[in-house]
């Protein structure tokens, strides 16, 4: 309940030992056919479950591979970015005219993410040698990435002289399991075709599967690059990343270094996929093959099954905490089984000024700007802080669930989390009560003072 599932399942790991029985680097096709076979197929498959644009599978210029992990998707596809617009914007030049255009241009690239996005599209500039900007979420916006805060950034980037080359937007941030704006993002990034768009949906990827969320793929065909974990929410144990892209040539032109230990007829044909080319090592493993029991085992029946039933979980742990407006407020709608919630005081207003149904979320993965929580004087916040911090670290310290913190716009939040293959609804029963007698302890027990302290 604590964090977003890392599944391990009996035909994951049964997929997992059978791979460690084969003992081929698999960095090219020559070398593992099969492993490399086997991975292009499963990726489709995958594609097709997640209703990703045709332009993302294998059969046109795009195609999937398995990483290990969202953060290296994001370091490989912001390396094919930098890559991409220096090679657009030395085109035409003489070999002397483009060194000293691409040293010109390198001191003022600029990759771009939300303040909800993961910390790793920061990592990834720093490793790529770029500078990073982080575009502002408003809580008005339930904390998604909107059009009109792009379009302000990438102006002020202008402005500044730099130039934008690479966006991480979100499927699900890791705080509140916001939505980033995909439709009003699309329009204005026409007006920037060398901005490479990436979808991080690490953990919300999962739930692709189900028709009901397919909508949310509807404008992706404008964007270059989509990410999700198996090894989160689809039953699938750590590592197995999968990575899409619209044009592999993006990859395999940033990546590919064939030396003549390398070369081969058959990677030389052009005919055959070489992996080696669409990640940052040399080497890989046969992760393909425990997606393929996965699959296989479970079906597209039971992937949805799964899903679904987390997620009435999380709705009814929701509820459940909705019905105790006089200790907590959820400061998120509910959101893929996950519930982010404070305690307030007996008798004070609410933190946000929201009713529980029109709660505005505002996390920010420990970036919180705490000046910012309308409504709320200063001193309310500070104990309503103080209360959930407390109620927090006295049901950690008793060791009988284990849950975890965060800052929601200036506000200590705790998060719930129902998406674990062992989740039931007895456990999250007992989560609840558990909840409801330590908040209804502590806001009997600690003094409030409404005054300066």
């Amino acid at each position: 309940m604590a964090y977003y599932p890392a599944s391990a399942t009996y035909p994951s790991m049964l997929g997992e030992l059978y791979s460690a029985a084969f003992t081929a680097p698999a960095f090219n096709w020559l070398c593992s056919p099969a492993i490399t076979e086997l991975e292009t197929i499963v990726l489709d498959w995958l594609a097709r479950l997640f209703n990703l644009p045709d332009c993302f599978l294998s059969e046109a210029e795009g195609g999937g591979v398995i990483q290990g992990s969202a953060s290296e998707a994001v370091v490989t596809v912001v390396v094919a970015a930098r890559e991409r617009y220096l090679r657009e914007a030395c085109e035409g030049l003489s070999a002397m005219e483009k060194d000293k255009r691409v040293a010109e241009l390198k001191g003022r690239l600029v990759a771009l993410g939300s303040e909800q996005s993961h910390s790793s599209t920061a990592k990834a500039a720093l490793i790529a040698g770029v500078c990073y900007k982080s575009v502002p979420c408003e809580v008005e916006e339930d904390l998604a990435m909107t059009g009109a805060a792009l379009q302000a950034i990438l102006e002020e980037c202008k402005q500044e002289g730099l130039e934008p080359f690479y966006l991480t937007t979100t499927l699900g941030t890791t705080a509140t399991c916001a939505i980033d704006r995909f439709g009003e993002i699309k329009e204005v990034v026409k007006a920037f075709p060398g901005l490479w768009i990436h979808v991080d949906a690490a953990y919300v990827g999962g739930a692709l599967v189900c028709e009901e969320y397919h909508h949310l793929t509807e404008h992706f065909e404008a964007f270059n690059s989509f990410d999700m974990n198996m090894h989160k929410w689809l039953l699938t144990n750590f590592d197995a990343s999968c990575l899409y892209v619209k044009r592999r040539r993006d990859l395999t032109d940033a990546l590919s270094i064939t030396r003549s230990y390398l070369r081969n007829e058959y990677s030389d044909s052009g005919l055959v996929t070489d992996y080696r080319d669409w990640q940052i090592p040399l080497g890989r493993r046969f992760r393909s093959l425990k997606i393929w029991f996965v699959l296989r085992t479970y079906g597209v029946t039971g992937l949805k099954s799964h899903i679904r039933n987390h997620i009435r979980l999380g709705e009814l742990f929701h509820a459940w905490i909705l019905s105790r407006p006089d200790i907590f407020q959820v400061l998120t709608p509910h959101a893929f089984a996950l519930t982010v919630l404070a305690v307030i005081p007996k008798g004070e207003v609410k933190l946000n000024g929201a009713s529980e149904q029109v709660s505005e979320p505002a996390m920010n993965e420990g970036l919180a700007r705490d000046d910012i929580l309308p409504n709320v004087e200063d001193e309310k916040r500070a104990a309503a802080n103080k209360l959930t911090k407390e109620v927090y670290e006295t049901i950690n310290s008793k060791g009988e669930i284990f849950l975890t913190s965060g800052v929601v716009n200036g506000i200590y939040a705790i998060r719930v989390v129902s998406a674990n293959p062992k989740a039931e609804e007895k456990y999250l029963r007992k989560a609840f009560e558990i909840l409801v007698d330590t908040a209804e302890t502590c806001v009997k027990d600690l003094r409030w003072n409404a005054g300066p302290r």
